[in-house]
Formats: structure tokens, sequence, C-alpha cells
């Protein structure tokens, strides 16, 4: 029988979260020695996630945090929505967010390299995902900069955590309209802030369609420009924020509402579990 005491079963519990027997098992394997049966069990947790390597993450949350000049969000991927409600991994998103947060992060690879803990990120990860028995990963990471930040945080449904994240970044005084507008991003899913950060290969490929859309139902070649640059707009209104009619009030344009309420937005970030 190893030489080891409750105190150190208790402690290799509290360290990596694993259950009774496991952790028992480690500290017989590893002599009674508590650094050992440590990377024992991180390595059973890590050959337990590389099987788990191709399932599907369609469930998690998302999450935002705030500071000066700068506002991150992330969405954390798992399996099963019974792990996304799970107070473990919602502590771990939190844990991630934070090391995320500090480091500056703006990419899943400079995340999952950031410091946290005695580790990195993806040490951390891969650390609960063998606690929780499923793959989990950082699917992705936003950076907004701003003067000032709206974070919008949407449950589809009351028994999981957040599914829908919305932040944006803004310079103005109106808190309550650039809330409002971080609402409208988490239902209306603009990809771009205005019109002209629509990548120019995107808008020829759609001029093309809408023309050739437009020819096939017989339209005159001398209405052609105007009927294209009509459908155009409508593409705009779908993709690029400022173009869109407000939520609240379509006979508003997103771009009308933040200039009555002396709102400048300078970036936005919106991320939907799974999407």
């Amino acid at each position: 029988m190893a030489d080891f005491s409750l105190a150190d079963l208790k402690t290799l519990r509290e360290r990596l979260g694993t259950g009774m027997v496991d952790s028992k098992n480690a500290l017989v394997e590893a002599g009674g020695d508590l650094e050992k049966a440590t990377e024992l069990l991180r390595l059973k947790g890590a050959k337990s996630n590389a099987k788990r390597a191709d399932r599907s993450t369609s469930e998690g949350l998302v999450a935002a945090k705030e500071g000066d000049k700068t506002a991150t969000l992330i969405e954390l991927a798992c399996e099963t929505d019974f792990v996304a409600k799970n107070d473990k991994f919602v502590a771990l998103a939190d844990s991630v967010l934070n090391a995320v947060f500090a480091a500056g992060a703006s990419t899943v690879e400079e995340a999952l390299a950031a410091p946290a803990d005695a580790g990195t990120v993806a040490d951390l990860i891969v650390d609960q995902a063998a606690v929780l028995g499923e793959k989990i990963e950082l699917r992705r990471v936003a950076q907004v900069t701003g003067d000032s930040f709206a974070i919008y945080l949407h449950k589809t449904s009351k028994d999981l955590p957040p599914q829908v994240g919305v932040v944006v970044g803004y310079s103005g005084t109106d808190a309550d309209t650039a809330r409002s507008v971080a609402q409208h991003i988490s239902f209306a899913a603009p990809e771009y802030l205005a019109a002209e950060d629509v990548p120019t290969e995107l808008v020829e490929t759609e001029r093309r369609i809408v023309e050739e859309i437009s020819r096939n139902e017989g339209k005159p070649d001398a209405a052609l420009p105007k009927i294209i640059e009509g459908r155009l707009g409508a593409y705009f209104k779908q993709v690029a924020l400022l173009e869109q009619d407000y939520a609240k009030d379509n006979k508003l344009s997103i771009k009308k509402v933040l200039a009555d309420a002396g709102l400048t937005v300078s970036g936005f970030a919106r991320f939907k579990v799974g999407a």
C-alpha cells in the first residue's frame, strides 16, 4: 500500500477536480508522490482529450470583460448543454476570459498561449476537459477598442449561460442607446460596421449576382444600373450595421440613431454559440 494521507487525497482531488477512485489510484501508482500523481492524472486526461478530438462542440457559452480602452469577448465551446451549465465549466470560462483579457490576446492562438495559473490557457482547458469528460475548445476570441463599451449577453434559454454575446466600442455619453444598439446587433447579426468596410470582392460578387438576377427578370438595360444599386443597398442593410434599420424602430437607421444620441461606434464583435 502506497504511503499517502487523506490530506494528500483531498489536495489531489481539489487540484484537478478528479473523482475519489481516480485520485486514489493515481496516488497508489505514484507511490504516494503527490506531484507524480498529478502528472499521471493530467496525462490520463490528455489521452482522453485526444480521443475526443473529432467530437462536435455545438454547445457552450459566451463571456465578455471590459477594461480601459479595450474589451474582450470569447466563445468557449463544449459538447452538451449539460456541461455548458455546469459550475466547473462556467468557472473555467471565467478563468479563461480573465487570462485572455490580461494578455491582451485578439486571436485564439494568442489566447491559448496566454499565462493561466501555473501554465497556459490551453493547459487549463485540457485539464478541465479531463475533469468534465467532454471536448472543450476556445472557439473564438475578439478584442474591441473604444472609449466606452456596451456589453450585452443574451440567454436563449433561462437554464443555460449566455449563448449570444455582443461588445460595442463607442465614444459618447448615451450608455442606454449604446446598450440598445448592442441588443440590436445580437438580433440583426451585422458582419461589418459600415458599407465601406465590406471587402471589395464580396461587393463585386454581390453586384454580379443581382445584375444576373435583374437581367433574368427581363429588366430593361436602361433601368439596370438603378435596380442594381437598389439591390446592393438591400445587401448592405443585411451586412453593415450603420445601414441597418433599427430593430426598435424600423423607420430609423442605426446611423441616424447613433447620430441623434451623439455616439460614434469604433467597432463591435458578436458571437453566437455554435454559429
